[in-house]
């Protein structure tokens, strides 16, 4: 396939498939917000709803109607989830909430601050549509409380004994880099550079390894290794999807050296956490090779590969690495084939090493509209600028 049939494949998936799945399916009209616990067929199979995925679901649906289409019903169905999460998502200190039942009663506590993280990305891509104060104060208020809290993410919830194995994990950091940029028109410029270097100081002076060429999971606090599950733990995921974010900073800064140190970290990290033997991306791994803690760390998980495929995209076209391209084209067939249902819509979240379904659900407590949804339209819009700069080379040559 060329670019441009790439292109198409993931633009027509966005908007004829996904999208309308979840305008069909998720909505609550009685009490509002949206179920995620979906089957394959899109019915519900439970009604608990969990913060960061109301959240990623009101920025999903602004994201598209600032930048895709302006779309009445898009703005509508982001309009209903916020208003849920305003009356029922957080506490009475403006800490966000991990769950709540249908009705908005909470369920779990506030220990998750990527609640709050999505909160402020929803609330500030919402502003943008409606120019509601409300929405910008919320996703300004939940910022810096996230800032301010950041080094005990989950204060009185946390169960680590205080003192003896203290470690920094490697998914605030990260989430910050693209945080700070989906809110950047209502911060103050110098809070924004700030959050930005001190993102990417954290991520390439601590967490990455260069000896390895891989990305840790966790840290001790001045960045140094720590050999125990925590520390030896790899997500390739996070690492791949966090090298996307630092190539968009790299863009907005014109730092063409930060761009390509970004796209060999994905190569280094795809390459080190490929299944051989059955192909796909490993859920977690052991950077010493000893049995990794988590039970699932040979699962292939939708999330990983999408924004994999972001991540490669996005160094061929910063770069024009053949080898980017020869990836992509290698984890799209195994994607494609594995993640996207050929019968229903929307696709499936958890395989097994062997790459067949695990569970047959479109969304559940971890798996909501966001990664699917934004992954295609990073790859559309992706493949649009690499197929005009190709056809601008054409033009110059």
């Amino acid at each position: 396939m060329q670019p441009d049939d790439y292109l198409k494949l993931y633009k027509d998936t966005l908007l004829d498939n996904v999208i309308p799945f979840w305008l069909q399916h998720s909505g609550d009209e009685a009490f509002g917000g949206y179920f995620t616990c979906l089957d394959k067929e899109g019915k519900v199979f439970d009604t608990d709803k969990f913060i960061w995925l109301q959240c990623r679901q009101v920025w999903c649906f602004s994201m598209l109607y600032n930048k895709v289409e302006k779309k009445q019903e898009w703005l509508d169905f982001a309009l209903q989830g916020a208003a849920f999460l305003e009356k029922n998502g957080r506490d009475e200190n403006g800490n966000w909430y991990f769950s709540v039942n249908r009705e908005g009663i909470p369920l779990t506590q506030p220990y998750n601050i990527f609640s709050d993280c999505f909160a402020s990305m929803a609330f500030g891509q919402l502003f943008k549509a409606t120019q509601e104060p409300e929405h910008a104060k919320i996703a300004v208020d939940t910022f810096h409380s996230i800032l301010n809290k950041k080094d005990n993410s989950k204060g009185v919830y946390n169960k680590s004994f205080p003192g003896t194995r203290p470690l920094q994990g490697f998914a605030l950091p990260m989430i910050l880099c693209n945080l700070v940029l989906e809110i950047e028109h209502l911060l103050d410029a110098d809070l924004v550079e700030t959050t930005i270097q001190n993102g990417i100081d954290t991520i390439m002076n601590q967490f990455y390894r260069p000896e390895l060429g891989i990305i840790l999971e966790n840290v001790t606090p001045d960045g140094n290794f720590s050999d125990s599950f925590e520390g030896r733990l790899v997500n390739p995921g996070h690492g791949i999807e966090a090298m996307w974010f630092l190539m968009d900073l790299a863009e907005r800064a014109d730092n063409k050296a930060l761009a390509q140190k970004a796209m060999e970290i994905t190569l280094n990290i795809l390459e080190y956490g490929w299944d051989k033997q059955h192909g796909g991306i490993f859920y977690f791994l052991d950077v010493k090779g000893a049995p990794p803690q988590q039970l699932e760390w040979d699962q292939k998980l939708w999330w990983v590969h999408v924004e994999t495929l972001i991540s490669l995209l996005k160094g061929y076209l910063h770069t024009g690495d053949e080898r980017c391209w020869t990836w992509f084209e290698r984890v799209h067939e195994y994607t494609w084939t594995h993640f996207a249902d050929q019968e229903h819509p929307e696709w499936f979240g958890y395989l097994n090493r062997q790459g067949e379904v695990l569970l047959p659900l479109k969304g559940g407590k971890w798996k909501g509209c966001f990664h699917v949804p934004r992954g295609l339209y990073q790859c559309w819009k992706t493949l649009e600028a690499i197929v005009a700069k190709k056809l601008s080379e054409v033009q110059y040559s």
